[in-house]
């Protein structure tokens, strides 16, 4: 996606307020593995993913949890370090190599204070991250682990086929076994569904 297509996802704003984000904006590439946010440290950056697919965790007592994954068009912001200025508690690790928009909190926020309309894209984009943050919180809260695995498969398709089982898994809070154990019978279960259709059409 390209900036202006996210921008106007976000909200839409006059022409001239979206040329004073141009202004400000920097296009960067960086390689998989890297990690773009570090838990407890206040993150001042904030981005949208034009190509590429990342991750946000926490460390937890034993392993790594992860919470939530951002692929294209995705908004990737620590929530506490842009609306209080404090640290972060997640960090987010690149699962591609990704091309992002880069903005900085600081030019944002100069912006905001002179132009209305950039002022309510602001808070648009935080109210965004706040529902995203809440619904991640719900589903693993009163979701059953297949519930969440068939919401998951029906909103996020692609990125079944682009991340690692082991942190689908641990976004999922089953093990790796269980989910591979899922996978499989979910994909009986459709070929059965399948061969059932084929049979039908033959019938007719």
């Amino acid at each position: 996606m390209n900036f202006r297509e996210i921008v106007f996802t976000i909200k839409g704003i006059p022409e001239e307020s979206f040329l004073k984000l141009e202004d400000i904006v920097k296009q960067v590439a960086l390689p998989k593995g890297h990690l773009l946010f570090k838990a407890n440290k206040i993150n001042n950056r904030i981005y949208f993913i034009a190509k590429g697919i990342s991750r946000a965790f926490i460390e937890g007592d034993q392993n790594e949890v992860t919470f939530a994954f951002f692929d294209e068009g995705k908004i990737l912001l620590s929530i506490q370090s842009y609306v209080m200025a404090i640290a972060g508690y997640e960090s987010i690790e690149l699962l591609e190599d990704c091309e992002l928009f880069q903005l900085h909190k600081n030019d944002l926020e100069a912006l905001y204070s002179t132009d209305i309309h950039l002022a309510n894209w602001g808070r648009k984009l935080a109210d965004i991250s706040f529902v995203e943050t809440e619904k991640q919180m719900i589903s693993r809260q009163f979701k059953s682990t297949l519930d969440r695995y068939e919401e998951f498969t029906k909103s996020h398709p692609d990125i079944l086929q682009r991340v690692k089982l082991k942190h689908i898994a641990s976004y999922l809070g089953m093990t790796q076994v269980s989910l591979s154990r899922i996978r499989a019978k979910d994909k009986r279960r459709l070929k059965q569904a399948q061969l059932k259709s084929a049979g039908s059409g033959k019938c007719l």
